[in-house]
């Protein structure tokens, strides 16, 4: 389990911090980092120092651009954020993270990625929008401030805790593996980027989405589906779906179909109209 949970962080701007996040990882047996875009080199004295014997995951460290880069195959993206949102998302606290773990990695193809922001700004609202949720350290709000590797160390021994209960549970008598329900692979975050593309497609074909006046729609459609947990198959019937709906409406905007009254009233809603009356 504990192979398949992927430490991301995002524009680290000092040495020191990328090493002594690797000494946290190896502590509790984590050893997935990925970096992106760092603000710094990646290896030197004071990394390695500060790693204190596990700088072989400062040295295998994959670094890469953007976000989407390193998660592109997690089938669930969490965000440790302390700031509060304009637009609330799902909140859960570290206990909470370690107990989701063991259903979170049910199938071999699910892969979790915990996403740590910058040390001065953290992670921005776009980036915490590309989670499925974000974690909160409940720490001291007299002094609320955590050095980025602790704050790592807090969520890396929470899922040490879920890998260690989820062993004795193991080897505890049970039921059959074959009674239990077979569990379905979940979409992954690169399937979702791509059906979120085709929906906001699908939406502007429609009429029912304005690009010039978003309106916060695409986030809060993002935000109830990464609520949702799609499953892969799930994901492409609603894709299928989305096809069905550009191939219908033939190209022609929602707004000049004054044969559906009701659509209309809705897409009028949406952008902050008098509903049409029929």
């Amino acid at each position: 389990m504990l192979e398949r949970i992927r430490i991301v962080l995002i524009g680290t701007s000092h040495p020191g911090n990328i090493g002594a996040t690797a000494r946290a990882m190896h502590n509790m047996g984590l050893a997935d980092l990925a970096l992106v875009a760092p603000r710094c080199e990646v290896i030197t004295a004071d990394s390695v120092s500060r790693a204190s014997g596990a700088d072989a995951l400062v040295h295998d460290a994959r670094v890469v651009d953007s976000l989407e880069q390193a998660v592109t195959d997690c089938t669930l993206v969490v965000g440790a954020s302390a700031r509060s949102r304009t637009l609330p998302w799902p909140m859960i606290t570290p206990r909470e993270l370690g107990e989701r773990l063991p259903a979170e990695l049910a199938t071999p193809e699910a892969r979790i990625a915990l996403v740590f922001g910058r040390e001065d700004s953290g992670l921005s609202n776009a980036e915490l929008q590309r989670c499925h949720a974000h974690v909160h350290i409940p720490t001291n709000p007299d002094f609320s401030s955590l050095n980025l590797a602790a704050a790592v160390q807090v969520l890396a021994y929470e899922c040490r805790l879920a890998w260690l209960a989820q062993a004795q549970t193991q080897n505890k008598p049970g039921p059959a593996q074959d009674d239990e329900e077979e569990a379905q692979p979940l979409a992954s975050h690169e399937e979702l980027e791509h059906y979120f593309a085709h929906l906001e497609r699908a939406l502007i074909t429609i009429g029912f989405h304005d690009p010039a006046k978003p309106r916060q729609l695409m986030a809060r459609l993002r935000r109830v589906t990464l609520r949702s947990r799609p499953e892969r198959m799930e994901l492409n019937i609603l894709r299928g779906i989305l096809s069905a709906t550009e191939k219908a409406a033939g190209g022609q905007a929602l707004g000049a179909r004054a044969s559906e009254p009701e659509l209309q009233r809705e897409h009028d809603t949406h952008q902050g109209q008098k509903p049409a009356q029929d």
